[in-house]
Protein backbone atom coordinates (compact mmCIF):
# COMPACT_ATOMS: atom_id res chain seq x y z
CA UNK A 1 0.00 0.00 0.00
CA UNK A 2 2.63 2.38 1.37
CA UNK A 3 4.71 1.78 -2.19
CA UNK A 4 1.88 3.03 -4.43
CA UNK A 5 -0.08 5.60 -1.88
CA UNK A 6 0.25 9.48 -2.89
CA UNK A 7 2.43 11.51 -1.50
CA UNK A 8 0.14 12.88 1.22
CA UNK A 9 -0.69 9.72 2.20
CA UNK A 10 3.08 8.03 2.30
CA UNK A 11 3.63 10.99 4.36
CA UNK A 12 1.03 10.05 7.16
CA UNK A 13 1.56 6.61 6.76
CA UNK A 14 5.50 7.41 7.66
CA UNK A 15 4.69 8.99 10.71
CA UNK A 16 1.87 5.85 11.95
CA UNK A 17 5.58 4.21 11.41
CA UNK A 18 6.86 6.73 14.11
CA UNK A 19 3.73 5.46 17.03
CA UNK A 20 4.94 2.48 19.65
CA UNK A 21 0.63 2.23 18.96
CA UNK A 22 0.19 -0.98 17.16
CA UNK A 23 -2.11 0.13 13.67
CA UNK A 24 -3.34 -1.54 10.68
CA UNK A 25 -5.63 -0.47 8.03
CA UNK A 26 -7.79 -3.31 6.57
CA UNK A 27 -10.24 -3.49 3.95
CA UNK A 28 -13.96 -4.73 4.89
CA UNK A 29 -13.24 -8.20 4.75
CA UNK A 30 -10.33 -8.20 7.21
CA UNK A 31 -7.25 -8.23 4.86
CA UNK A 32 -4.14 -6.41 5.57
CA UNK A 33 -3.73 -2.92 3.84
CA UNK A 34 -1.17 -1.88 6.06
CA UNK A 35 0.44 -2.59 8.74
CA UNK A 36 3.05 -0.06 11.12
CA UNK A 37 6.69 -0.72 12.58
CA UNK A 38 5.13 -1.39 15.99
CA UNK A 39 2.82 -4.46 14.84
CA UNK A 40 4.77 -5.50 12.50
CA UNK A 41 7.80 -5.84 16.01
CA UNK A 42 4.75 -6.97 18.16
CA UNK A 43 3.92 -9.95 15.80
CA UNK A 44 7.00 -11.14 15.07
CA UNK A 45 6.03 -10.89 11.66
CA UNK A 46 7.49 -8.79 8.20
CA UNK A 47 5.22 -6.05 6.78
CA UNK A 48 5.12 -8.21 3.90
CA UNK A 49 3.81 -11.59 5.43
CA UNK A 50 0.95 -9.18 7.58
CA UNK A 51 -0.13 -7.08 3.98
CA UNK A 52 -2.77 -8.85 2.67
CA UNK A 53 -3.37 -11.60 5.65
CA UNK A 54 -6.76 -12.15 7.30
CA UNK A 55 -6.62 -9.97 10.10
CA UNK A 56 -9.68 -11.38 12.13
CA UNK A 57 -7.13 -14.75 11.66
CA UNK A 58 -5.24 -12.94 14.38
CA UNK A 59 -7.65 -12.99 17.62
CA UNK A 60 -8.27 -15.56 19.85
CA UNK A 61 -12.06 -14.55 18.59
CA UNK A 62 -12.17 -13.76 15.02
CA UNK A 63 -16.26 -12.95 14.77
CA UNK A 64 -15.15 -9.83 17.24
CA UNK A 65 -13.63 -8.05 14.95
CA UNK A 66 -15.77 -9.07 11.78
CA UNK A 67 -19.24 -7.52 13.58
CA UNK A 68 -17.21 -4.55 14.35
CA UNK A 69 -16.01 -4.61 10.48
CA UNK A 70 -18.80 -4.91 9.22
CA UNK A 71 -20.72 -2.17 11.65
CA UNK A 72 -17.84 -0.24 10.32
CA UNK A 73 -18.08 -0.47 6.23
CA UNK A 74 -21.30 0.39 7.02
CA UNK A 75 -20.97 3.43 9.00
CA UNK A 76 -22.90 2.47 11.81
CA UNK A 77 -20.64 4.10 14.09
CA UNK A 78 -17.61 6.92 14.78
CA UNK A 79 -15.15 4.54 16.75
CA UNK A 80 -15.92 0.59 18.33
CA UNK A 81 -14.08 -0.22 21.43
CA UNK A 82 -13.69 -3.62 23.14
CA UNK A 83 -11.20 -5.93 24.40
CA UNK A 84 -9.73 -9.03 22.75
CA UNK A 85 -6.75 -11.62 22.52
CA UNK A 86 -4.35 -11.01 20.06
CA UNK A 87 -2.05 -13.85 18.56
CA UNK A 88 2.17 -13.69 18.31
CA UNK A 89 3.95 -16.09 16.64
CA UNK A 90 5.09 -18.85 19.24
CA UNK A 91 3.85 -16.30 21.59
CA UNK A 92 1.15 -16.60 24.49
CA UNK A 93 -1.51 -14.56 22.57
CA UNK A 94 -1.41 -11.09 24.77
CA UNK A 95 -4.89 -8.98 25.92
CA UNK A 96 -5.55 -6.02 23.93
CA UNK A 97 -7.85 -3.07 23.97
CA UNK A 98 -9.15 -2.65 20.23
CA UNK A 99 -10.13 0.67 18.47
CA UNK A 100 -12.07 -0.02 15.07
CA UNK A 101 -12.75 3.27 13.27
CA UNK A 102 -13.74 3.86 9.92
CA UNK A 103 -11.49 6.26 7.35
CA UNK A 104 -11.53 8.80 5.16
CA UNK A 105 -11.57 5.85 2.47
CA UNK A 106 -14.38 4.42 1.17
CA UNK A 107 -13.81 0.12 2.51
CA UNK A 108 -10.94 0.89 4.29
CA UNK A 109 -10.94 0.63 8.11
CA UNK A 110 -8.41 2.30 10.96
CA UNK A 111 -7.92 -0.84 13.79
CA UNK A 112 -5.61 0.70 16.66
CA UNK A 113 -4.36 -1.67 19.10
CA UNK A 114 -3.30 -1.41 22.72
CA UNK A 115 -1.61 -4.13 24.52
CA UNK A 116 -2.74 -3.79 28.28
CA UNK A 117 0.72 -5.79 29.08
CA UNK A 118 3.11 -2.66 27.63
CA UNK A 119 2.24 -0.77 30.41
CA UNK A 120 2.81 -3.81 33.13
CA UNK A 121 5.84 -4.67 31.34
CA UNK A 122 7.47 -1.45 31.37
CA UNK A 123 6.87 -1.71 35.23
CA UNK A 124 8.34 -4.80 35.61
CA UNK A 125 11.51 -3.32 33.56
CA UNK A 126 12.33 -0.55 35.77
CA UNK A 127 11.42 -2.59 38.71
CA UNK A 128 13.91 -5.46 37.77
CA UNK A 129 16.74 -2.35 36.62
CA UNK A 130 16.37 -1.15 39.84
CA UNK A 131 16.60 -4.40 41.92
CA UNK A 132 19.69 -5.67 39.69
CA UNK A 133 21.65 -2.07 40.98
CA UNK A 134 20.97 -2.71 43.97
CA UNK A 135 22.16 -6.43 43.97
CA UNK A 136 25.11 -5.36 42.42
CA UNK A 137 26.00 -2.73 44.65
CA UNK A 138 25.53 -4.85 47.63
CA UNK A 139 27.82 -7.96 45.99
CA UNK A 140 30.44 -5.41 45.04
CA UNK A 141 30.84 -4.20 48.33
CA UNK A 142 30.64 -7.51 50.01
CA UNK A 143 32.95 -8.41 47.34
CA UNK A 144 35.48 -5.98 48.41
CA UNK A 145 35.02 -6.85 52.19
CA UNK A 146 35.93 -10.57 51.88
CA UNK A 147 39.25 -9.73 49.37
CA UNK A 148 41.49 -8.52 52.14
CA UNK A 149 40.78 -10.85 54.86
CA UNK A 150 41.25 -13.97 52.14
CA UNK A 151 44.36 -13.02 51.43
CA UNK A 152 45.37 -12.86 55.11
CA UNK A 153 43.28 -16.41 55.46
CA UNK A 154 45.22 -17.90 52.64
CA UNK A 155 49.14 -16.61 54.24
CA UNK A 156 48.59 -17.48 57.38
CA UNK A 157 47.62 -21.18 56.17
CA UNK A 158 50.89 -21.45 54.34
CA UNK A 159 52.75 -19.83 57.52
CA UNK A 160 51.15 -22.51 59.53
CA UNK A 161 52.15 -25.51 57.08
CA UNK A 162 55.34 -24.23 57.23
CA UNK A 163 55.59 -24.58 61.00
CA UNK A 164 53.59 -28.43 61.41
CA UNK A 165 55.81 -31.33 61.96
CA UNK A 166 52.99 -33.88 60.86
CA UNK A 167 51.98 -34.65 57.31
CA UNK A 168 48.57 -35.21 58.24
CA UNK A 169 47.96 -31.88 59.57
CA UNK A 170 49.81 -30.34 56.71
CA UNK A 171 46.96 -31.67 54.48
CA UNK A 172 44.22 -29.49 57.00
CA UNK A 173 45.76 -26.63 55.37
CA UNK A 174 45.63 -27.12 52.10
CA UNK A 175 42.15 -27.26 51.84
CA UNK A 176 42.34 -23.99 53.43
CA UNK A 177 44.56 -22.42 50.81
CA UNK A 178 42.35 -24.52 48.30
CA UNK A 179 39.37 -23.05 49.43
CA UNK A 180 40.39 -19.64 50.08
CA UNK A 181 41.45 -19.47 46.24
CA UNK A 182 37.77 -20.96 44.86
CA UNK A 183 36.56 -17.86 47.04
CA UNK A 184 39.22 -15.36 45.48
CA UNK A 185 37.98 -16.46 42.21
CA UNK A 186 34.49 -16.07 43.06
CA UNK A 187 35.26 -12.84 44.70
CA UNK A 188 37.35 -11.42 40.93
CA UNK A 189 34.55 -13.00 38.72
CA UNK A 190 32.60 -10.78 40.67
CA UNK A 191 34.39 -7.33 40.57
CA UNK A 192 35.43 -7.97 36.90
CA UNK A 193 32.62 -6.09 35.10
CA UNK A 194 33.67 -3.52 37.27
CA UNK A 195 37.56 -3.51 36.34
CA UNK A 196 37.78 -3.59 33.07
CA UNK A 197 37.19 -0.06 31.06
CA UNK A 198 34.78 -0.38 27.74
CA UNK A 199 37.05 -0.86 24.63
CA UNK A 200 34.95 0.89 21.90
CA UNK A 201 34.86 -0.17 18.22
CA UNK A 202 32.96 -1.00 15.39
CA UNK A 203 30.42 -4.38 15.88
CA UNK A 204 29.59 -6.57 13.98
CA UNK A 205 27.16 -8.43 15.86
CA UNK A 206 27.22 -11.56 13.26
CA UNK A 207 30.53 -11.91 13.78
CA UNK A 208 30.41 -12.39 16.97
CA UNK A 209 27.40 -14.54 16.74
CA UNK A 210 30.00 -16.56 14.70
CA UNK A 211 32.56 -16.99 17.28
CA UNK A 212 30.42 -17.79 19.77
CA UNK A 213 28.76 -20.49 17.99
CA UNK A 214 32.41 -22.31 17.00
CA UNK A 215 33.33 -22.16 20.49
CA UNK A 216 30.08 -23.67 21.53
CA UNK A 217 30.22 -26.95 19.08
CA UNK A 218 34.03 -27.43 19.68
CA UNK A 219 32.69 -28.12 23.68
CA UNK A 220 30.02 -30.10 22.26
CA UNK A 221 30.54 -31.89 19.10
CA UNK A 222 28.04 -34.26 19.05
CA UNK A 223 24.16 -33.97 20.15
CA UNK A 224 23.43 -30.46 19.66
CA UNK A 225 22.78 -28.29 16.71
CA UNK A 226 23.61 -24.57 16.60
CA UNK A 227 20.88 -23.19 14.35
CA UNK A 228 21.67 -19.57 12.21
CA UNK A 229 18.48 -17.18 11.30
CA UNK A 230 20.25 -14.01 10.50
CA UNK A 231 19.20 -10.73 9.18
CA UNK A 232 21.90 -9.69 7.87
CA UNK A 233 20.91 -6.04 6.52
CA UNK A 234 21.93 -5.11 10.00
CA UNK A 235 24.26 -2.48 10.20
CA UNK A 236 27.43 -2.05 12.61
CA UNK A 237 27.28 -0.27 15.81
CA UNK A 238 29.79 0.97 18.32
CA UNK A 239 30.34 -1.13 21.19
CA UNK A 240 32.93 -3.27 23.02
CA UNK A 241 33.42 -6.68 21.08
CA UNK A 242 34.96 -9.15 23.89
CA UNK A 243 32.45 -7.65 26.37
CA UNK A 244 29.30 -8.79 23.73
CA UNK A 245 30.87 -12.02 22.85
CA UNK A 246 31.42 -12.97 26.98
CA UNK A 247 27.67 -11.57 27.06
CA UNK A 248 26.21 -14.26 24.01
CA UNK A 249 28.72 -17.04 25.46
CA UNK A 250 27.77 -17.09 28.63
CA UNK A 251 23.68 -17.13 27.36
CA UNK A 252 24.56 -20.18 25.07
CA UNK A 253 26.96 -22.12 27.52
CA UNK A 254 23.63 -21.30 30.11
CA UNK A 255 21.48 -23.02 27.02
CA UNK A 256 23.70 -25.74 26.58
CA UNK A 257 23.85 -26.59 30.29
CA UNK A 258 19.72 -26.79 30.04
CA UNK A 259 20.22 -29.05 26.77
CA UNK A 260 22.61 -31.88 28.96
CA UNK A 261 20.24 -34.51 28.62
CA UNK A 262 19.24 -33.36 24.94
CA UNK A 263 22.54 -33.37 23.74
CA UNK A 264 23.18 -37.08 25.01
CA UNK A 265 19.82 -37.93 23.08
CA UNK A 266 21.25 -36.25 19.69
CA UNK A 267 18.80 -33.70 19.09
CA UNK A 268 19.58 -30.57 21.23
CA UNK A 269 18.86 -27.48 19.64
CA UNK A 270 20.40 -23.86 19.61
CA UNK A 271 19.30 -21.01 17.33
CA UNK A 272 21.17 -18.05 16.96
CA UNK A 273 18.31 -15.20 14.76
CA UNK A 274 18.82 -11.71 14.52
CA UNK A 275 16.34 -9.19 13.55
CA UNK A 276 15.77 -4.89 13.44
CA UNK A 277 13.39 -3.92 15.94
CA UNK A 278 11.88 -0.69 15.49
CA UNK A 279 9.96 1.56 17.74
CA UNK A 280 10.87 -0.40 20.88
CA UNK A 281 10.89 1.10 24.49
CA UNK A 282 13.28 -0.20 27.00
CA UNK A 283 15.58 1.11 29.95
CA UNK A 284 12.84 4.30 29.60
CA UNK A 285 13.66 5.47 26.49
CA UNK A 286 12.50 4.84 23.48
CA UNK A 287 14.46 3.95 19.92
CA UNK A 288 13.63 4.20 16.51
CA UNK A 289 15.43 1.16 15.47
CA UNK A 290 17.43 -1.73 17.84
CA UNK A 291 19.32 -5.47 17.29
CA UNK A 292 17.34 -7.94 18.38
CA UNK A 293 19.05 -11.03 19.34
CA UNK A 294 17.40 -14.30 20.47
CA UNK A 295 19.00 -17.06 21.72
CA UNK A 296 16.00 -19.97 21.64
CA UNK A 297 17.05 -23.52 22.35
CA UNK A 298 14.55 -26.92 22.89
CA UNK A 299 15.48 -27.49 26.78
CA UNK A 300 12.83 -27.73 29.69
CA UNK A 301 12.60 -24.33 30.04
CA UNK A 302 13.84 -22.16 33.38
CA UNK A 303 12.48 -23.38 36.56
CA UNK A 304 9.27 -21.21 37.82
CA UNK A 305 11.20 -21.33 41.45
CA UNK A 306 14.13 -18.56 39.79
CA UNK A 307 12.12 -17.05 36.80
CA UNK A 308 11.92 -13.67 37.71
CA UNK A 309 15.12 -13.65 39.49
CA UNK A 310 17.65 -15.31 36.80
CA UNK A 311 19.92 -12.48 36.08
CA UNK A 312 20.31 -11.95 39.76
CA UNK A 313 23.91 -12.97 41.08
CA UNK A 314 24.40 -16.09 42.80
CA UNK A 315 21.01 -17.42 41.50
CA UNK A 316 21.81 -21.16 39.54
CA UNK A 317 19.38 -23.52 38.12
CA UNK A 318 21.65 -26.27 38.41
CA UNK A 319 23.72 -27.97 41.23
CA UNK A 320 27.31 -26.79 41.29
CA UNK A 321 26.56 -23.52 38.90
CA UNK A 322 28.05 -20.05 40.05
CA UNK A 323 25.03 -18.47 39.41
CA UNK A 324 27.17 -15.24 37.73
CA UNK A 325 27.44 -16.01 34.12
CA UNK A 326 23.74 -14.37 33.31
CA UNK A 327 24.58 -11.55 35.92
CA UNK A 328 27.60 -10.59 34.00
CA UNK A 329 25.76 -11.14 30.52
CA UNK A 330 23.34 -8.15 31.89
CA UNK A 331 25.63 -6.01 32.91
CA UNK A 332 27.73 -6.22 29.83
CA UNK A 333 24.61 -5.53 27.62
CA UNK A 334 23.49 -2.87 30.25
CA UNK A 335 26.72 -1.28 29.30
CA UNK A 336 25.68 -1.33 25.95
CA UNK A 337 22.22 1.13 27.03
CA UNK A 338 20.56 -2.75 26.07
CA UNK A 339 18.89 -5.21 28.56
CA UNK A 340 18.17 -9.10 27.97
CA UNK A 341 14.50 -10.61 28.13
CA UNK A 342 13.92 -14.25 29.01
CA UNK A 343 10.52 -15.99 28.26
CA UNK A 344 10.50 -19.79 29.19
CA UNK A 345 8.21 -22.95 28.77
CA UNK A 346 8.98 -26.46 28.71
CA UNK A 347 10.67 -27.00 25.16
CA UNK A 348 11.64 -23.63 24.22
CA UNK A 349 12.97 -20.69 26.10
CA UNK A 350 14.38 -17.60 24.38
CA UNK A 351 16.69 -14.95 25.33
CA UNK A 352 16.13 -11.66 24.15
CA UNK A 353 19.06 -8.89 23.50
CA UNK A 354 17.80 -5.57 22.67
CA UNK A 355 20.75 -3.28 22.04
CA UNK A 356 20.13 0.07 20.43
CA UNK A 357 21.27 0.79 16.98
CA UNK A 358 21.85 3.95 15.03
Amino acid sequence: MAANAPHGQQRLLQALDMLSLLVAVLRADGSVLYANAALEQHMGMSRRILEGADFTQFFTDPALLQTALLAASSNDFAALRYEANLKRLHQEPVPVHVNVAPTDVQGEVLVELWPLEQQVRQDREERLLEQAQAHKELIRNLAHEIKNPLGGIRGAAQLLEMELQSPDLAEYTQVIVHEADRLQSLVDRLLAPHRHPHQVGDVNIHEVCERVRSLILVEHPQGLRVQRDYDTSIPEFRGDRAQLIQALLNIVQNAAQALADRIVQGDACITLRTRVARQVTFGRQRYKLALELHVIDNGPGVPDAIRDRIFYPLVSGRDGGSGLGLTLAQTFVQQHHGLIECESAPGRTDFRILIPLP
